[in-house]
């Protein structure tokens, strides 16, 4: 596969691993790094090399191979299960697990995870997503709900698609935002970084977020619980960023800052962004019961709050 690109205004002087892995998805810099050391990389037509900065202009062409399909294998990695029966399973995936494999990850996923723990997952994804109906970011812990077989993948799909699932976060935010706000703004892929997604993209998807209780622990920052209507890539981190409430530690959108006042020290101690996929809602597959499951937030957003509301003038709270 040959991906040609030009160079813009505003990354003149970029290194240029540094440009490549900001600009092609589903390439870490690593690998970019390891296809300029194989000389599959040319600038301006001639071979590149990692360290050298681009120009404004300047043609790119990268000769990525075809990734090797492999058919993912069981690990025996920690998953909490809070619910299965014969048709679904409901698992508390960890930050930093990415779910399915994909270029750069084809072990340690939520799949690989998913076939050590259960035997009969529904082949609907195909062999590398099997039983997957929807996703979290990599970033994010929470809940997921996952199908068993194909009648009850079909049917969850269906649930996802027809906007039948209640699908409520937690997430703590820079600044005051008030509970009740809704987030009604199209997201597509920003054209200007493909790693990210965007809510002003000319080629956008219908996109709703709604933010129903708050905690505002200071003028700087707001525990939200947030609800979103449909299920679009980055979709809290993008409207949270676009009404300038960014979600804290989310380097991709504006939620890390470099300064922080002493009263919200502990935020720097976050290694990720701060949403929990907390509350699924939905019908059981086979026989339409009411179902819903809940998840506390993990240990290291617990302990982060936990220090912000210690540190809370009683004031400011409400």
């Amino acid at each position: 596969m040959t991906i040609t690109l030009t160079v813009p205004d505003d990354s003149d002087g970029v290194r240029l691993d540094l440009f490549l892995a900001s600009v092609v998805a589903d390439r870490s810099r690593s690998q970019i790094q390891r296809l300029i050391k194989e000389q599959s990389v040319r600038v301006a037509g001639r071979i590149a090399k990692s360290n050298q900065a681009v120009k404004t202009g300047q043609l790119i062409v990268l000769d990525v191979p075809e990734p090797v399909e492999a058919e993912p294998q069981p690990e025996a990695l920690p998953l909490p299960v809070l619910y299965q029966d014969r048709d679904l399973i409901v698992v508390n995936k960890p930050a930093g697990m990415v779910v399915h494999p994909a270029a750069g990850h084809a072990s340690g996923t939520l799949v690989n995870a998913l076939l050590h723990h259960v035997d009969d997952l529904s082949g609907i994804g195909g062999e590398k997503r099997p039983g997957i109906v929807h996703r979290l970011d990599r970033g994010t812990s929470g809940l997921m709900v996952v199908a068993k077989n194909d009648a009850a993948h079909e049917e969850l799909a269906r649930q996802f698609h027809d906007r039948e699932v209640e699908k409520e976060y937690v997430a703590l935010v820079w600044g005051v935002v008030q509970a009740g706000r809704r987030i009604d703004a199209p997201i597509g892929r920003d054209p200007g970084n493909r790693k990210k997604m965007s809510a002003r993209a000319r080629r956008s998807r219908e996109a709703v977020t709604r933010i129903v209780r708050t905690e505002h622990l200071n003028p700087a920052l707001t525990l939200a619980q947030i609800a979103i209507h449909t299920g679009r890539t980055h979709q809290i981190r993008v409207h949270l960023s676009a009404i300038g409430h960014p979600i804290v530690g989310d380097p991709l959108y504006g939620g890390v800052h470099r300064r922080v006042p002493g009263d919200v020290r502990a935020v720097t101690r976050l290694q990720r962004p701060f949403p929990h996929a907390a509350r699924p809602v939905f019908k059981h597959p086979a026989d339409g019961r009411h179902m819903e499951f809940t998840s506390e937030l993990p240990e290291d957003l617990q302990d982060v709050l936990d220090e912000l509301r210690a540190r809370q003038d009683p004031q400011e709270s409400g």
